[in-house]
């Protein structure tokens, strides 16, 4: 079975504790510089704010991808996709991969809502996790979409215009 991951950034719920955000910063920071795996309270923060109650109220971004991911839904057919963010929302990539691996997937195609060159995700962060994913998942074909094609992309842009 074939399938797709639209994966987005992911924003931080407007009603998240602001201090809560600034910590895990902080922690993620100090993992970087050292190096190693996250830390009990890391984990944490970071479950607790991917995992925050939503609404398009307090999280507009994902509401936001949500109504892609539906429009996308309505062109693919019987194309399973689901929805995967880089931070701050759940699932994450990771889960999204395994849930797809789970309902029988053997080659999923992984597409960034980011669309411009240049991006930390797209560029550094979403290949890094495809291939420790290629690691775990060495029978599913993980494919990525990526970079997009700057033409289709003007070309999208100049359609959006001209209505």
């Amino acid at each position: 079975m074939k399938a797709v991951i639209l994966v987005g950034h992911g924003g931080v719920p407007k009603d998240f504790p602001r201090q809560e955000v600034r910590r895990l910063k902080a922690l993620e920071g100090q993992r970087e510089a050292r190096g190693g795996a996250p830390d009990d309270e890391e984990r944490a923060l970071d479950t607790r704010l991917r995992t925050w109650p939503r609404t398009p109220v307090n999280d507009p971004y994902q509401a936001g991808i949500a109504a892609l991911a539906d429009a996308l839904r309505a062109r693919l057919g019987d194309t399973p996709l689901v929805v995967a963010y880089n931070e701050f929302c759940a699932p994450s990539l990771d889960d999204a991969v395994a849930a797809l691996a789970g309902r029988g997937a053997t080659s999923i195609t992984v597409v960034p809502t980011m669309l411009t060159p240049g991006g930390s995700h797209s560029e550094i962060d979403i290949p890094q996790a495809l291939a420790a994913l290629r690691t775990r998942h060495p029978t599913l074909e993980l494919r990525y979409a990526w970079p997009v094609d700057m033409d289709l992309l003007a070309g999208m842009l100049a359609t959006h215009l001209a209505r």
